[in-house]
């Protein structure tokens, strides 16, 4: 019987599934670097010779621009170490920030509208010679009374 190492290896020698070797290579960089880092980058990945940093939040952005050569040195000590990720090389990096809810602010949206209490409640009294004042706030007495 063959073990689920022994098959798992088998599938990520496949053609079609050559995108889990690489996405292992891209989750074996992001464990490399410090705890900070890993909470700021989103996903990466590599094309045409240039590594793309998705960032969790824009506040990243500046922090990882002066890093772009920390990223390079440990993703060419990757490939060096690692003989899947051999593959892997690029000469510079972009940072951008990702689209996708960042995982650090993971706050719950309200699904209904919110209903507040009255807290006055419609008793006060105005002195005025003028009938469509005490009138305009008579009615407002009556709708603060009916929302009790």
């Amino acid at each position: 019987m063959k073990q689920a190492y022994t098959i798992l290896s088998h599938l990520q020698s496949l053609p079609q599934f050559k995108l889990l070797k690489s996405h292992y290579c891209y989750r074996k960089f992001i464990s490399l670097l410090n705890p900070r880092f890993q909470k700021a980058i989103a996903f990466v990945y590599i094309r045409d010779d240039t590594l793309f940093v998705a960032l969790s939040h824009p506040g990243f952005k500046m922090e990882m621009g002066y890093n772009k050569e920390l990223l390079l040195t440990l993703l060419d000590i990757l490939a060096k170490q690692d003989e899947k990720c051999q593959q892997l090389k690029a000469t510079k990096v972009v940072l951008f920030n990702s689209k996708q809810l960042s995982t650090l602010n993971n706050k719950k949206l309200y699904e209904s509208v919110p209903h507040y209490h009255e807290m006055a409640l419609g008793e006060f009294t105005i002195e005025s010679e003028d009938k469509e004042l005490l009138e305009a706030f008579s009615n407002i007495k009556k709708s603060i009374k009916k929302n009790l």
